[in-house]
């Protein structure tokens, strides 16, 4: 697509979530303060979120410690299954662990899914065709979708989003330039976050 302008796509899992998923727990709230203290200077033209709880929480979090921008809920950036493989998109030999891994998704979801997929394609990737400013975009939002449009950033097959694993408000960053494929400037990037809330929901044996 014929672009004029640079966009700036920052891509962030939500803070931990408590064990209902209701919201987030202490941790996830420091997470997410933590991450709006390390974007607090990025001139946000949006910042979106899904539409579940412990997005919604984590965006408010970031967006105190930023100016000029509210948070937007959009079903595009919820928790959904984006592409469900047939067998034979898969390597050789790494078929079963993922489709045992999906083997719960319904039709519906199934469905649901690869539509919304298709628009967070549209509404969040792409250079800026509406105006001749760079543009930085903030999606908080979950580790499927994370994957999903890193995995397009790549080129990758549509299967490859699974295997990829973003940690509780890690930062990935994609830029879209006029004339250039996507880069993929950060990606899981946990600077800003001290060593004990790092790796949030994987093995203790994982933390680094």
């Amino acid at each position: 697509m014929t672009g004029t302008a640079t966009r700036y796509l920052y891509l962030a899992r939500h803070g931990e979530a408590t064990p209902d998923e209701s919201g987030l727990t202490e941790a996830g709230r420091r997470q997410a303060t933590l991450l709006g203290q390390r974007l607090s200077d990025v001139p946000f033209a949006a910042v979106h979120h899904g539409p579940l709880p412990r997005a919604e929480q984590t965006a408010r979090l970031i967006a105190d410690e930023l100016k000029g921008v509210t948070p937007r809920v959009s079903e595009v950036a919820g928790d959904y299954v984006p592409h469900i493989p047939e067998r034979s998109e898969f390597p050789d030999g790494s078929a079963d662990v993922y489709l045992r891994f999906l083997a719960g998704t319904t039709d519906e979801e199934r469905e649901r899914g690869a539509g919304l997929a298709r628009q967070a394609l549209r509404r969040f990737t792409g250079v800026v065709t509406d105006g001749a400013q760079d543009r930085h975009e903030l999606v908080v939002t979950h580790n499927f979708l994370i994957a999903w449009l890193v995995r397009d950033a790549m080129h990758a097959p549509k299967w490859r989003w699974l295997g990829l694993n973003h940690c509780n408000a890690a930062l990935t960053v994609i830029r879209y330039a006029p004339g250039r494929a996507p880069s993929v400037l950060l990606s899981n990037d946990m600077r800003h976050l001290p060593a004990e809330l790092r790796w949030t929901g994987f093995p203790a044996e994982l933390h680094v």
